[in-house]
């Protein structure tokens, strides 16, 4: 025998377009942050670019291509986030919440591409040193680092999501970049010493791939619905095993439906269906104030046999 009564924190109105269950689930930040951004890092990068070209610097030139691959990200992120506050429709029940995700896997995707060419340049520029103007890299890369940590002070201002902290990275490298474009332009302009510029653009592209592979994995996990992070599974359906009249717990399953949105599903077996409404209050405060999981639908059924001895902890089971 099966209860078909599901408990959920909401209930979604789509006649009238109207969003009353996942108004909560489109957090990603206000755009205008990261339009600010945008008009910075793109304006810039082109004032890089031509700087970088002139010089003959590989690193503010790496710098440079850090900033239009920013713009790119940026523009990537304010659609994302846009996109992530149009409520859920009859096509998309969830409303677009996962664009952040999606911008996120591009993002971290587009930085280890670019932190491939930038190591193919490096090793290029090993074997055939160029000439640099010390001085204009400096310069030029002064200004960059000072514009990369107003930019970065305005994203982290921001609500932090999964989107946001790929668009974060992505800055936070340019002014990793622009840090080792200045060290360059003095190393050059006091010795002369060229290798210095592709040795320290190595360094930088190899910093920055430790945090896009660890965004991108972050991003992977999320899209094949793995289990969040911060979420012991066993944990969660320990804590609803143990609730007065649960007898057991199936088909638990959580995911994450965007930064900082938890869901949970499951089947719970229980003694008497009578006490469902006072159990499912129950199960919606353990969840929320224990693991912070407040999307939750919860399917009674009946037990036809109750066991004559009940186990402490009465067994999880998938």
């Amino acid at each position: 025998m099966h209860a078909h009564k599901h408990g959920h924190d909401h209930d979604l109105s789509l006649e009238n377009g109207e969003d009353h269950a996942h108004h909560h689930l489109g957090h990603a930040g206000s755009n205008s942050g990261l339009l600010i951004a945008l008009v910075l890092t793109l304006g810039f990068a082109v004032v890089e670019v031509v700087a970088g070209w002139w010089s003959g610097s590989l690193a503010l030139m790496s710098d440079a291509a850090h900033m239009a691959t920013d713009a790119s990200s940026l523009g990537l992120a304010a659609a994302a986030a846009w996109l992530a506050r149009r409520p859920p429709s009859l096509v998309h029940s969830y409303g677009l919440v996962r664009a952040e995700i999606l911008a996120a896997l591009i993002n971290s995707i587009a930085m280890l591409v670019l932190i491939g060419f930038i190591v193919y340049e490096a090793i290029q520029r090993f074997s055939a040193p160029q000439p640099i103007l010390g001085g204009t890299v400096v310069a030029v890369a002064i200004v960059g680092l000072i514009i990369n940590l107003v930019v970065a002070w305005i994203l982290h201002r921001g609500e932090q999501t999964l989107n946001s902290r790929a668009a974060l990275l992505h800055v936070m490298g340019d002014a990793l970049g622009s840090v080792a474009a200045i060290s360059a332009g003095v190393v050059i302009l006091a010795t002369g010493w060229t290798p210095i510029d592709p040795l320290l653009s190595l360094f930088v592209a190899l910093l920055i791939s430790v945090s896009a592979i660890r965004l991108l994995r972050e991003a992977v996990h999320v899209l094949m619905e793995g289990v969040p992070l911060n979420i012991k599974l066993d944990t969660v359906g320990h804590d609803l095993a143990v609730l007065p009249g649960v007898m057991r717990v199936h088909d638990l399953h959580v995911w994450t439906l965007s930064s900082g949105t938890l869901a949970l599903s499951a089947h719970l077996e229980i003694r008497d269906l009578s006490e469902w409404p006072t159990l499912l209050a129950c199960a919606r405060q353990t969840l929320a104030t224990r693991h912070g999981i407040r999307h939750v639908t919860l399917q009674p059924e009946a037990l036809i046999a109750v066991p004559l001895v009940r186990a402490p902890y009465p067994p999880l089971t998938s």
